[in-house]
């Protein structure tokens, strides 16, 4: 057997890119929640 250390990429290890875009789908996915929830509490 071996024991050798693998290294990898921060990118490789990471498995994705460096986007923001998961940040913005949620943020504007709870203010469509909260204004889905005044709406259902005026109504």
């Amino acid at each position: 057997m071996t024991n050798q250390e693998e290294h990898i990429t921060s990118e490789e290890a990471r498995g994705g890119s460096k986007d923001h875009v998961v940040r913005y789908v949620l943020g504007i996915s709870l203010v469509l929640v909260v204004i889905g929830m005044l709406v259902v509490l005026v109504l």
